[in-house]
């Protein structure tokens, strides 16, 4: 039984690396290999690549699997909101702290602690950091007692930090020790055998239940044709507005909503029929509120909340434009 349950564990880490291009394989080809160890790993690749996924395989794949996988995209904190968010505070150790906080490494305890956007760690962060990983201990904020830091730590980056660390701005001690083991990811441009699959990959993720869908020759011609500077994100992203945009399951090139460089050329706008200029101008009001809304929730992974504070409108009335749209926000939401 303990095997059936690895094996299929193992089928669970790796079914999400949708691709059978050699760029992509040659990237994963030791990814069980170094999910066994305890050192830590490195990922790089440009936005979108997929390296949180690449993480999430590491850490299933390995003994430390059954415990926490917990990411913090450190771009998106300041110093000492990362420091509070890794290490957690004492009651007491600053002003309005009035009760005692676990920080992010005591709650990835035995499991595996994601950092993406590792280079834009502040100098004080990545000491920290360093220490963690060389001690295996870290401090809460506030205390004097040291914590075991019995964690993985998994890292990755879009940009080059062989750049960062000759210009000062990252510490080599910290990169040696975290490049221990290195993945890096292709760009989907070098892996055009993959496109097709993974639009397909992504239509089952997010297709309704009760709805058949499919993508007609001429969509995936047009996919083939992009040069997707977003990569593997930007192409689910093209998926999802093809499945709302869609009326009669059949998804065509325009319903993609993509306006990229492309040998393809754009399909140009065109209303249902000239009519009055009311209708007219209700119909472009219609397709405009349509494709914000897609995007909208696209960008904000079906959060709705979130979405209600970039469009700063009420939580309730945009909830009532995506009814009146027929747009499910659970089908942006993305899954580990």
């Amino acid at each position: 039984m303990e095997n059936l349950v690895k094996h299929l564990r193992d089928h669970h880490a790796l079914a999400k690396l949708v691709g059978e291009s050699p760029a992509f394989l040659k990237a994963i080809d030791r990814l069980p290999l170094i999910a066994k160890t305890e050192s830590p790993v490195l990922i790089t690749g440009e936005t979108g690549t997929g390296k949180e996924l690449a993480a999430r395989a590491v850490h299933y794949l390995s003994p430390r699997a059954p415990f926490p996988f917990v990411a913090v995209n450190c771009g998106s904190l300041t110093e000492t909101l990362l420091e509070d968010e890794l290490f957690g505070h004492e009651r007491g150790a600053f002003t309005n702290a009035d009760r005692h906080r676990r920080g992010l490494i005591a709650e990835a305890v035995r499991g595996t602690l994601f950092l993406d956007e590792i280079d834009s760690l502040p100098p004080k962060a990545q000491s920290d950091l360093l220490r963690v990983i060389q001690e295996k201990t870290f401090r809460a904020i506030g205390s004097s007692q040291q914590q075991e830091a019995d964690v993985r730590i998994v890292v990755a980056t879009n940009r080059p930090l062989e750049q960062q660390m000759a210009a000062g701005s990252f510490r080599p001690d910290l990169y040696y020790r975290l490049a221990v083991f290195s993945i890096q990811l292709p760009p989907l441009r070098d892996r055009a055998e993959d496109i097709i699959p993974l639009a397909k990959h992504f239509l089952r993720k997010h297709m309704p239940s009760d709805r058949t869908m499919v993508l007609t020759d001429q969509a995936c011609s047009w996919l083939e044709s992009c040069k997707w500077p977003g990569n593997v994100r930007e192409l689910e992203n093209a998926i999802i507005r093809g499945i709302h945009y869609s009326e009669d399951g059949r998804i065509d090139a325009e319903d993609l909503g993509l306006a990229l460089d492309t040998d393809v050329p754009s399909p140009p706008f065109t209303l249902s029929s000239a009519g009055s200029l009311r209708t007219a101008k209700k119909q472009v009001v219609e397709m405009f509120e349509r494709e914000y809304l897609i995007r909208l929730m696209s960008e904000h992974h079906g959060n709705v909340s979130q979405a209600a504070g970039a469009a700063k409108k009420e939580r309730r009335d945009l909830g009532k434009l995506l009814k009146r749209h027929r747009i499910d926000p659970e089908s942006f939401r993305l899954s580990g």
